[in-house]
């Protein structure tokens, strides 16, 4: 196997594996934890609770799904973003582009299958400070996607490209001529 398609093995696998742990996580806290009212708590650090509440929309609670159509149409959505973030993934060929958008993907499918099954997605991880929540609550999902979009834009804005030896041999030769 080539080592573009074992990074490219990794981020699948990556992927899978943050969706199986955003399910099993959520399962555990609604089915073990017994969280399956919003509202209902469970209290585990004195700035970490597990609190449920369900979200009808997406990010930030922002285009929020009040009617049976709009939840379709946030899944199909989502749906078509997250094809578009696994093209994306096969054809990048860095290693850390393809963990990042796997984490993005990974996610997106946890949320995906969510709202697909009970037109929400399950939220839970509610970090705080006294009664000063600096988040939303949040489950898995959201922090792999989160984190994958952050690392991607670090690498956008942080990380150049070397130019390759032909752009190098090429540029004195441009300088010399003029």
């Amino acid at each position: 196997m080539s080592g573009l398609a074992k990074s490219r093995m990794i981020g699948l696998l990556l992927a899978l594996a943050i969706f199986a742990v955003d399910q099993w996580v959520k399962t555990f806290v609604v089915e073990d934890l017994g969280l399956v009212h919003v509202g209902d708590h469970y209290p585990l650090l004195p700035f970490f609770d597990l609190t449920r509440t369900n979200n009808y929309g997406v990010s930030l609670g922002m285009f929020e799904a009040t009617s049976m159509e709009m939840r379709w149409i946030l899944v199909g959505v989502t749906a078509l973003i997250a094809i578009g973030v696994l093209v994306w993934m096969m054809r990048e060929r860095l290693l850390g582009e393809i963990v990042a958008l796997a984490m993005v993907l990974g996610g997106a499918l946890g949320n995906i299958v969510d709202r697909f099954q009970y037109g929400y997605v399950i939220d839970y991880a509610d970090f705080h400070i006294g009664t000063f929540r600096p988040f939303l609550i949040f489950n898995i999902a959201d922090a792999a996607i989160t984190l994958g979009v952050v690392f991607i834009l670090a690498r956008a804005l942080f990380m150049r490209e070397k130019p390759s030896n032909e752009q190098d041999a090429a540029a004195p030769e441009q300088t010399e001529g003029q």
